[in-house]
């Protein structure tokens, strides 16, 4: 039952850390290039993390497993934070 939880944990820690990292650096268009890369980075960290500190909450069987899932899942998180910009994003022609 754990195993459903550590994916979508994993999208939100990453989505809020790259969040207040933007927030931090001033919203800088350099930094706005490598949110992709840095989510990915630090979603495998998180299921580094999540695969030794917890191993009953993420379902990988091998520390390799826990990466990519990690990788994914904070991909994940830059795709979710494109769904809210464009689900809140005005048209330009106002309609």
């Amino acid at each position: 039952m754990l195993e459903l939880v550590s994916i979508p944990a994993i999208v939100c820690c990453v989505y809020w850390i790259v969040e207040l990292v933007k927030y931090t650096t001033g919203y800088s268009e350099k930094f706005k290039r490598f949110i992709p890369i840095t989510a990915a980075i630090l979603g495998g960290f998180l299921g580094i993390g999540c695969f030794y500190l917890l191993p009953d909450i993420i379902p990988a069987s091998n520390v390799l497993i826990a990466i990519v899932l990690g990788i994914s899942s904070g991909l994940c998180s830059v795709g979710f934070n494109q769904i809210i910009k464009q689900v809140t994003k005005e048209s330009i022609d106002g309609k």
